[in-house]
C-alpha cells in the first residue's frame, strides 16, 4: 500500500448541551437529504474509503478467496429444511446448487403435486440487495401475503399471491414494517405500517379487493417512543396488537373472526413493566416481570384480563424467556444459569418436565410448531462443535427422534475440536460466564491467536451455537470465544439491567476483563487476540479500543453504533426516542450526558497507538447510519499515532446486516477472517 488513505476535511461544528460544547468536525458527513444520500461530497469520501478498502484488501485476495472457498465447501448447496405440516398442507423451502436465495414449498397431506409457493430467486433478480420479510398463508391456503425489501432500507413492500392460480392480487402495500397476520376468514389482513420516522405507530386491516388508500386504521399510538406489533394467538383465536418500547409493554385483543370490534385491553401500560399474552380456552397466560426481572406467568380470564393469579413463581437462577400455548399442554423456555431449557408443563398443575440435553454448554429451543394441537414438538439444538440438529421430541415416550442434522460436504470430525464453559471474574467481583471452543491440541502457554466476539446490548444473549465459518479459525490454530457479558439476558434480565444506561460501562470492563482472564489462563496472549462485534457490539469494539488499545492484535466492528451522543441528542432520528430507554436520554438528562460523553467510541477517540481496524458500514443501514462509522474512522485517522492499518468499507447497496445472499454474506466473513489473518500473523 503505496497510496495515502482518505483524509476527511474538518469543518467546523459543534453543539452545547447542559452548559458543555462538543465539537464534531466531520458533522458534515451526514447527508442532510438523508435517507437519500445524494451530496457529492459525501459520496465521494465513501468512495475513496471504499478504494481504500480494496487497495488494502487485494494483496489479500488470494486467501480470501481460499477461504470463501472452505466456507461455501462447508454449505450443502441444494439443501431443504425438514418438512412440517400445517393444517391441510406439509411446507418446506429449499436451496437449488448456486442460488442465493430459497424457493418455499408445499405439498397437500391428502395427496398431490408439490408446489411452488414463493420464488425468491426470482423475486431477487436483478437486485443488489434482497430480503424477504413477513410471510403468511391465509387459514383456508388459498393466499400467501408476503413483504420484500430490495435496498436494505427495511422498508418491505407487501403483496399478496393467489396460491390457486399463481397470480398477483393487485393491491400493492408499501412501507410495512410489521408481521401479515390474516383474519380468520381469509379475507383479511393485518399490518402495520413505517411513519416517516421509520416507526411502526399503527395496525391497520386490508381486506382482499379493496384499495389499500381505503384500509382501516384499528390501532394507533402516539407515544413517539413506542412501535407497534402485531401477532395471533396460539389457538388463532385472537389477534393480538402489542405496543411499547425496550422497557414497557401494553397489549389489545380483537377477535381474529371480527377484527374490527372493540380492543380488549390487557392491562393498561406501566412505566418499566413488560408483559406478553397468548389465550388457552378462555384463558389468558401472561408473562411479565412485575415483580422480578426474570419474569412470572399468571393466568387472568378473558372477561376479567387485569386480574392476574401466577400460576409460575419467578426465580433467581431461572430466567422465563418464552412460553407456547398448544392445545393439551403448554411449554416455557429459559435459561437456568445461563443453560437453555425447555419445560413441557400440565394445565391442570402447571408441573414441569424439563427435556434433557447432553453437553454442558448448548443452544436450544422450539424450532417450527405451526399447529395447534399436536402430539410431538419440533425442536433445534446445537453446541460450538455439534452441527445444528432438528429433532421431533414424542409426547408419549419422551423419544427424541433426529430428523436431519446439518450436512458439511466437505466433512467434519467433532472430535478434533473441545468446548467449554468458564467463569471469568470481572474487576467488581462478578463472574462472567464465557464459552470457548478450540481445536483439542491447543497450546495453553499463550502462544496461540484468539479470537474474541460480544454483544452486551438491548437483552439480547449471545447463544453459543455453532459455526461453520467458524472452522476456518479453528483449523488455523485459533481459539474461539463468545463473552457473555453484561448488558445481554444470558443470566436473565438483571444481567440485562447491569449493562445499561448508568451502568453501561460494566459490558466494555466485562469485556477487557474476560480477555484479560484468558491470557491468564494460558489460551493466548496480550496481542494474539482479534475481536469482532456489530451494531452495539461494534459500540464495544470502539470503546475497548480506546480504553486498551494494546490488548488487541485486530478489530473488527461491522455497522458499529459509535456515534452514541450525537445520535441520542437528535430526536429527529428514526430511532432515538425509543432508545433512549436503553442508554439514557442526554437532552433532558445531565447525568445521562455526562454517562454518554465519558464512553462515547467516537467522543473519546485519543492520541494513541490503536489497533489495527477493519469497519463495515450500509449506505442503506436505517439502525445505525452509515455517518456514525465514517466520522468515527475520520476522527481516528486524524488523532491516532500508529501506523496500523485503518480501513472502512461501506456497502453502497446494502443496509444494516450487509450483502443479502447467502455467498455474498460468505465473501464478506471471507474478508474479515484474512483482515484478521494478515494482522495476527498467522499463516494461510
Amino acid at each position: 500500500m503505496t497510496a495515502k488513505p482518505p483524509i476527511a476535511e474538518r469543518r467546523p461544528h459543534s453543539i452545547t448541551h447542559h452548559g458543555i460544547t462538543v465539537d464534531d468536525p466531520w458533522a458534515w458527513l451526514r447527508d442532510p437529504g438523508y435517507p437519500e444520500v445524494t451530496d457529492k461530497d459525501v459520496l465521494a469520501h465513501l468512495e475513496a474509503e471504499n478504494a481504500w478498502f480494496e487497495a488494502a484488501m487485494a494483496p489479500r485476495k488470494p486467501l480470501t478467496d481460499a477461504l470463501f472457498a472452505e466456507m461455501k465447501g462447508r454449505i450443502k448447496e441444494d439443501d431443504s429444511s425438514v418438512p412440517q405440516k400445517d393444517g391441510d398442507y406439509i411446507y418446506w423451502r429449499a436451496f437449488e446448487v448456486g442460488a442465493q436465495y430459497r424457493k418455499w414449498y408445499r405439498r397437500p397431506v391428502a395427496g398431490g403435486e408439490d408446489q411452488l409457493i414463493l420464488d425468491e430467486p426470482a423475486l431477487a433478480e436483478g437486485h443488489d440487495y434482497f430480503r424477504l420479510g413477513a410471510m403468511s398463508v391465509s387459514p383456508d391456503g388459498r393466499y400467501l401475503a408476503y413483504a420484500i425489501d430490495n435496498n436494505g432500507s427495511e422498508r418491505f413492500e407487501a403483496r399478496i399471491k393467489d396460491l390457486a392460480t399463481g397470480d398477483l392480487l393487485p393491491e400493492v402495500i408499501p412501507g410495512t414494517l410489521s408481521s401479515l397476520v390474516w383474519t380468520s376468514d381469509s379475507r383479511g389482513l393485518l399490518y402495520g405500517l413505517a411513519n416517516d420516522n421509520w416507526r411502526t405507530d399503527n395496525a391497520r386491516l386490508h381486506r382482499l379487493g379493496q384499495p389499500v388508500e381505503s384500509d382501516v386504521e384499528l390501532f394507533h399510538e402516539d407515544d413517539e417512543g413506542f412501535r407497534v406489533s402485531i401477532g395471533l394467538t396460539s389457538s388463532e383465536k385472537w389477534i393480538v396488537i402489542a405496543t411499547g418500547d425496550h422497557v414497557t409493554t401494553e397489549a389489545w385483543l380483537v377477535p381474529a373472526d371480527d377484527p374490527t370490534a372493540a380492543p380488549l385491553l390487557v392491562s393498561a401500560r406501566q412505566e418499566g413493566r413488560e408483559y406478553d399474552v397468548d389465550e388457552h380456552e378462555g384463558t389468558l397466560y401472561i408473562r411479565t416481570n412485575d415483580a422480578h426481572p426474570n419474569f412470572r406467568l399468571v393466568t387472568a380470564p378473558i372477561a376479567a384480563p387485569g386480574e392476574w393469579t401466577e400460576v409460575i413463581a419467578p426465580d433467581d437462577h431461572f430466567y422465563l424467556t418464552d412460553f407456547t400455548l398448544f392445545k393439551g399442554f403448554y411449554v416455557t423456555e429459559g435459561r437456568q444459569d445461563g443453560l437453555d431449557q425447555i419445560e413441557l408443563r400440565d394445565y391442570a398443575t402447571h408441573a414441569a418436565k424439563r427435556i434433557p440435553f447432553p453437553e454442558a454448554s448448548y443452544s436450544a429451543g422450539l424450532d417450527d410448531n405451526p399447529e395447534y394441537d399436536v402430539t410431538k414438538l419440533r425442536i433445534g439444538y446445537e453446541s460450538m462443535v455439534t452441527p445444528d440438529t432438528i429433532y421431533d421430541y414424542h409426547l408419549a415416550t419422551g423419544e427424541l427422534e433426529v430428523l436431519k442434522v446439518q450436512e458439511i460436504p466437505s466433512g467434519y470430525d467433532a472430535t478434533r475440536y473441545a468446548t467449554e464453559r468458564l467463569m471469568i471474574p470481572a474487576r467488581d467481583g462478578t463472574p462472567i460466564p464465557v464459552s470457548i471452543v478450540y481445536p483439542k491440541d491447543l497450546p495453553r502457554d499463550g502462544s496461540a491467536p484468539l479470537h474474541l466476539y460480544g454483544y452486551g446490548a438491548y437483552g439480547i444473549a449471545m447463544e453459543p451455537g455453532f459455526s461453520t465459518t467458524r472452522l476456518s479459525l479453528l483449523d488455523r490454530g485459533f481459539a474461539f470465544a463468545l463473552a457473555h457479558i453484561r448488558g445481554g439476558d444470558d443470566l436473565g434480565q438483571q444481567w440485562y439491567l447491569d449493562g445499561k444506561l448508568d451502568k453501561r460501562t460494566n459490558t466494555f470492563t466485562d469485556f477487557v476483563d474476560v480477555a484479560k482472564g484468558l491470557i491468564d489462563r494460558g489460551y493466548t496472549s496480550k496481542g494474539r487476540i482479534s475481536i469482532s462485534g456489530g451494531s452495539a457490539g461494534g459500540e464495544l469494539m470502539g470503546a475497548v479500543a480506546n480504553s486498551d488499545p494494546d490488548l488487541w492484535g485486530a478489530v473488527v466492528a461491522h455497522v458499529p453504533f459509535v456515534d452514541v451522543l450525537n445520535t441520542m441528542l437528535d430526536e429527529t432520528l428514526p430511532l432515538t426516542p425509543g432508545e433512549w430507554p436503553e442508554w439514557g436520554n442526554p437532552i433532558e438528562d445531565a447525568a445521562a450526558f455526562e454517562t454518554i460523553r465519558a464512553y462515547d467510541p467516537y467522543g473519546n477517540v485519543k492520541a494513541q497507538d490503536y489497533p489495527p481496524l477493519m469497519v463495515t458500514a450500509g449506505l442503506n443501514d436505517p439502525r445505525v447510519t452509515y455517518w456514525e462509522p465514517a466520522k468515527w474512522v475520520a476522527r481516528l485517522r486524524a488523532t491516532k499515532t500508529d501506523d496500523n492499518v485503518l480501513i472502512l468499507k461501506t456497502n453502497m447497496g446494502a443496509g444494516h446486516g450487509g450483502k443479502s445472499g447467502r455467498f455474498e454474506s460468505l465473501q464478506e466473513t471471507a474478508e474479515e477472517f484474512a483482515f484478521i489473518l494478515w494482522q495476527l500473523g498467522v499463516a494461510s
